[in-house]
């Protein structure tokens, strides 16, 4: 049996370290109700985490990281600005690589601080470079804000934004959905069968499974709507195509993208909060000249992160996961606030990773 201690104390020493930033540990419960996350991500997290059941408190899940409850915690009873740590096991399903561990440790620091978002960016940032900096990590940075302000952007219909944005973190799905709206691949029509279901005068009985007439209503409209818009231009596809292949370091990534927002005015607030967080990391001592930035960084790997996403991994070792990730989730905080929003960042560090590399066990 693997002796655990040496990774606890890891863990212990490295949220020492956030403590003395000023954040509070906290240790939310293992089990969680897996109603928030089945809400959050849909049935795909039941892949990925391990679900049970109890009599009294329905659907549990046992807990695969810990943004989302500390964001709950927070979201009900936390005040504004406040710095969270906390250090403890999370669990995920492995069904394609058996050699990841199903369990593992994740020490992590969280900032709801709204007053300078660029400020904490940068500040989690720089924290999280100064404890993994010993390891000589690959650093890759992103912002999911700027794929989501060229959806916002796009000249097309707000329900096909809605859909887009829905799946931005599913690349595959995402593309199909492109595919679609520009007509590459074809559109949906409203079958007969539909329009009788919707329409209660029309005489003919259609068995519409568990939806209501309001909803079949409601997904005939859809369908109609979809028949009747435009596809896509040609020049709306390139410009998405144009934000996805920025991959730079920061500096000339920022360029390129001031270059894209002359034919896309919506993108123009985005990428001025990456010339901001770019002047706030540098402010830190972190070598902006020399940190890549990729738009679609972590798409498919952080689903809650909406802005600024990183990660530090170890260069030519894709077996191995990241030791660090982190990112803004402010949207994740109005969700879960039940409406009320407040800007938030943090990151995690796997302590077990961390002391396997350090002594030459990865």
């Amino acid at each position: 049996m693997n002796d655990r201690a040496p990774y606890r104390a890891e863990a212990a020493r490295l949220r020492a370290i956030f403590e003395a930033q000023g954040a509070v540990p906290v240790e939310p419960a293992i089990l969680q109700p897996a109603e928030v996350m089945l809400d959050l991500y849909g049935e795909d997290i039941r892949a990925r985490a391990y679900v049970t059941s109890d009599p009294l408190r329905g659907e549990q899940m046992l807990r695969p990281d810990f943004t989302v409850p500390v964001v709950q915690m927070h979201m009900a009873q936390g005040a504004e600005p406040a710095r969270y740590t906390y250090a403890g096991e999370v669990f995920r399903r492995q069904e394609e690589d058996p050699s990841r561990p199903s369990e593992y440790s994740q020490v992590g620091y969280e900032v709801f601080d709204g007053t300078d978002p660029a400020a904490a960016d940068a500040e989690v940032y720089a924290l999280i470079e100064s404890v993994v900096r010993p390891l000589g990590l690959k650093a890759s940075t992103g912002d999911m804000g700027i794929l989501a302000a060229t959806v916002s952007g796009l000249e097309t219909t707000e329900r096909r934004k809605r859909a887009l944005l829905r799946h931005i973190w599913r690349p595959r799905r995402f593309r199909a959905l492109i595919d679609k709206f520009s007509g590459k691949e074809p559109m949906a029509q409203p079958r007969r069968e539909l329009l009788a279901a919707a329409d209660p005068f029309a005489g003919v009985k259609v068995d519409t499974g568990l939806r209501s007439r309001a909803e079949v209503a409601e997904r005939l409209d859809a369908l109609r709507e979809e028949a009747a818009a435009a596809p896509l231009s040609r020049d709306q596809v390139e410009l998405i195509e144009a934000v996805l292949n920025v991959r730079e370091t920061l500096p000339f990534a920022l360029e390129r993208l001031r270059d894209i927002a002359v034919d896309m005015p919506a993108l123009v607030p985005a990428v001025e909060r990456v010339a901001n967080r770019c002047a706030a990391l540098d402010a830190r001592g972190i070598d902006v000249a020399g940190l890549d930035f990729e738009v679609a960084h972590g798409r498919a790997q952080m689903e809650y992160y909406d802005g600024f996403v990183f990660s530090f991994a170890v260069e030519g070792r894709p077996d191995l996961p990241p030791v660090a990730v982190g990112g803004r989730y402010d949207a994740l905080t109005r969700v879960l606030g039940g409406g009320t929003e407040i800007p938030a960042v943090g990151g995690v560090i796997r302590p077990g990773l961390m002391l396997d590399l350090k002594e030459g066990r990865a």
